[in-house]
């Protein structure tokens, strides 16, 4: 660790002007910086200041920004992480998305807490990041390649496989597919509200950077390394015979365990049930321990980490036999398993990879296909509708084609990338009413909120295009720290106020560049590792202040980019009512506009879910009020 002086390395930003072919250096104020931190909150202020009001998804005047945190490129298990942050393909507003790996820790080993990319190139380009600078380079011989293809070449192009970190598209974001992701190193995804149509529409195919030999300065660096080294002695402490522990297993016992446990949150069959049908003996085979086991699981650990969550497999049997494939993580399995109605584990992990080679968000395309398999079930499409495959559920060879034709904007699959809700629409007649979104275009993560109340109002009400407050993991370590009311998570009126109460805790943690699974949102431990690392004094409501000063910052950003309060609900089919399971006869919907109501209040915004300038005043965003519609 260097003792370098923090003002000099913290709050430097690379900004590649892509119509100039420009690189240049920023410097974030050290005010700034205490205010934001890094990550998602540095990358929403840096969004709202560059985005102006009108500018589309795919103008070239959009920001891509990919930012670590101030402990980013440390001893911490994890860190690695990286946030983007946009304005995304699907909602039209703020995007807001994490992946793991080793380029957060590499970007600040070259001496950057981030990129910033706007304008777009004149032809396929990727940018080159190493120690104290950058190039443009030409990506022409990168076309049309997949991100595993994709990050070997530029790895042999430049230095070796050990030490470039690669963020790519495949062919969706090259193509515009409206749910385009960024994949880190292989398997990590950043894909939430098609931040890679974003990158696409930029013409730029990758970022590769280098390992670095910059040092990451250090206030109290001893202090640091024991927080660090207890972080990482707990999570190997941690019991080896829990199902669900994330050190051992990552989040692949999802499946089998949601099955077994049968809460009704297991997303089936696109929201038509709430009971996964699977066979005893295909259900063991979607257990985290036979699916190690069977594919010959090889440890490929992100930045500093000692967990047992990331994996390369080769499929032992079937049409994919000997080929490497990613160990998925639970929404995978989820979306190409239960959503989609396919009960092979092998098929449900070969679609799970080539979602990420094609460069496609695995949740949104779980929704998209389920969409589309019901539509066909009904009668509302045909074989002759969608290029000739039979898209019944759990047909792994017509998913496997579509997923290719999709990333690809071929035939029916042009209908699809443009998202389940807007597909919904092209498609017509009844289909709107089977699509699972939220009304403003985006898809929740893998599980079926309708037995989880908690989480869909959060991903309804989000600014970030994904989960903005955490739901119930969120809500389980702010309350060590504060008094929460305690509720049910079918309580109109205790979803909604604790939502609020929680809010800022997880887009706090997401300013840090470090992986939540490792920390576990300890923020205690938190708010400790910035002082050590960075000499920033938090208490805890410090620390959620930052979290809720970039929600309030991108709640008027959407609203200034024309994103109406009414736009904060599910679909029908997202806020339908469960005809079985153990949510059986739940119903959301009567009590949702009682539920805004509660939070509105409870955020310090108006009836019309707009912030109150006191609110931003005591946020230290009074600036932004000049931005808001008036009464």
């Amino acid at each position: 660790m260097s003792t370098a002086n923090l003002d000099d390395f913290q709050g430097r930003v690379l900004v590649a002007d892509l119509s100039r072919g420009e690189m240049t250096t920023e410097k974030v104020s050290g005010e700034a910086l205490l205010e934001c931190l890094g990550g998602a909150s540095l990358g929403a202020k840096l969004l709202y200041e560059r985005v102006a009001p009108g500018v589309g998804w795919n103008d070239p005047a959009n920001c891509l920004i990919i930012a670590s945190g101030p402990l980013g490129g440390t001893s911490v298990p994890g860190s690695g992480t990286i946030c983007v942050i946009s304005k995304g393909a699907l909602t039209e507003g703020g995007a807001v998305t994490q992946a793991n790996s080793f380029f957060g820790a590499y970007l600040r080993h070259c001496g950057f807490d981030a990129i910033l990319v706007t304008g777009a190139a004149s032809r396929l380009s990727y940018l080159h990041v190493y120690t104290g600078g950058a190039a443009i380079r030409d990506a022409s011989h990168l076309a049309g390649k997949d991100t595993w293809e994709t990050g070997d070449l530029l790895r042999q192009d430049l230095r070796g496989p050990r030490d470039i970190s690669v963020v790519s598209i495949g062919p969706a974001g090259e193509n515009l597919v409206r749910w385009a992701g960024i994949i880190c190193d292989r398997g990590h995804a950043a894909a939430h509200n098609g931040v890679g149509a974003v990158m696409g529409s930029k013409k730029l195919k990758a970022i590769a950077v280098e390992a670095g030999s910059a040092g990451i300065p250090m206030k109290d660096s001893r202090r640091f390394l024991s927080l660090a080294v207890g972080l990482s002695d707990g999570l190997r402490n941690a019991s080896p015979a829990d199902g669900m522990n994330t050190f051992r297993w990552g989040t692949l016992n999802g499946v089998f365990r949601n099955t077994e446990a049968n809460g009704g949150n297991l997303p089936v069959k696109n929201y038509t049930t709430n009971i996964y049908d699977i066979e005893r003996d295909r259900l063991e085979r979607f257990k985290a321990s036979n699916i190690r086991s069977q594919f010959g699981a090889v440890r490929t650990p992100c930045f500093a980490c000692p967990m047992h969550h990331s994996h390369v497999f080769t499929v032992p049997e079937g049409p994919f036999k000997g080929r490497m494939v990613d160990e998925p993580e639970y929404e995978g399995l989820a979306a190409w398993g239960p959503v989609t109605g396919q009960t092979d584990a092998t098929w449900s992990i070969v679609l799970a990879d080539l979602a990420d080679r094609l460069g496609l968000d695995t949740n949104e395309g779980g929704w998209v296909v389920g969409m589309a398999m019901e539509c066909f079930e009904k009668g509302l499409i045909a074989s002759k509708d969608c290029d000739g495959l039979q898209l019944t559920w759990g047909n792994g060879e017509a998913t496997y084609a579509l997923l290719n034709n999709i990333a690809r904007r071929r035939g029916f699959g042009n209908v699809l990338a443009e998202g389940v809700m807007r597909a919904a629409r092209q498609i017509g007649g009844e289909a709107a009413q089977l699509a699972v979104h939220t009304r403003k275009g985006n898809s929740p993560r893998g599980h079926d909120h309708r037995a989880v109340w908690p989480e869909m109002f959060d991903t309804c009400i989000s600014n970030t295009g994904t989960l903005e407050s955490g739901g119930r993991v969120m809500e389980r370590q702010v309350a060590k720290y504060k008094d929460l009311p305690k509720y049910d998570h079918f309580s109109p009126e205790g979803v909604p106020l604790l939502n609020a109460l929680i809010k800022g805790a997880m887009l706090f943690e997401d300013s840090l560049g470090v992986c939540r699974f490792t920390t576990n949102t300890d923020m205690q431990l938190l708010v400790d590792l910035v002082e050590a690392a960075a000499g920033w004094k938090l208490t805890i409501d410090e620390a959620l202040t930052v979290g809720r000063r970039a929600a309030n910052r991108l709640r008027v950003f959407n609203i200034r980019q024309g994103i109406s309060p009414e736009l904060d609900g599910p679909s029908s089919r997202y806020g339908s009512t469960p005809v079985n399971g153990p949510a059986k006869g739940k119903n959301v919907m009567p009590e949702w506009p009682k539920m805004l109501g509660i939070y509105y209040r409870a955020m310090g915004w108006d009836e019309r879910g707009v912030p109150l300038p006191e609110t931003l005043r005591g946020l230290g965003l009074e600036e932004l009020a000049a931005d808001l519609p008036v009464a």
